[in-house]
């Protein structure tokens, strides 16, 4: 039974140190970690979680947008382990859009970044992948690479003005 890990909080040195590359095929510890990072990312709503955030410092993410209480709107998709990913391209066209964080509960920031990417990764069984992300999805890939990066969605923001509370979120999102 995977089990639920505590999430990092903004100031933990954990969501600033950069990821160590995953060594693939995965190991039953490896898999394991994911199902309880996957278990984690569930019970908190939300759309993608970082190893980094549960203080663990493996090149390894989950994207899996699908609505919630914290995103209604996000399209549905299977979800997707990503290990040692690499942004091959950004689109010239850059979008804000409103994100919030697991590791920073009670805020969202509106957050420019490209409309659509092009990544290459592996997968657990060590396969590599090379795949075009969009729009939310996109913003959910990066936002999580970020974090393997020791970066959080606070430090892309063009001011501080474009920080709000989670209430006033609420407010601009009605369900």
């Amino acid at each position: 039974m995977p089990l639920l890990r505590q999430i990092a909080q903004l100031g933990h040195p954990a969501l600033r140190t950069p990821a160590r590359p995953v060594a693939l095929p995965a190991k039953d510890v490896l898999r394991t970690f994911v199902d309880d990072l996957m278990a984690t990312m569930l019970d908190a709503d939300g759309v993608g979680i970082a190893a980094p955030q549960v203080y663990d410092s493996s090149s390894l993410f989950i994207v899996a947008s699908r609505p919630n209480p914290r995103y209604p709107d996000a399209p549905l998709m299977e979800p997707e382990v990503v290990i040692n990913p690499e942004i091959t391209w950004r689109s010239d066209e850059v979008v804000k859009g409103w994100e919030g964080c697991l590791s920073i509960p009670g805020i969202r920031g509106h957050v420019p970044r490209p409309q659509r990417i092009r990544a290459r990764y592996r997968t657990l069984d060590g396969s590599e992948v090379e795949r075009e992300f969009v729009d939310f999805v996109a913003r959910v890939f990066q936002h999580e690479d970020d974090h393997l990066r020791g970066i959080v969605f606070l430090d892309r923001l063009d001011s501080t003005r474009d920080i709000i509370c989670e209430k006033e979120f609420r407010k601009l999102t009605p369900p």
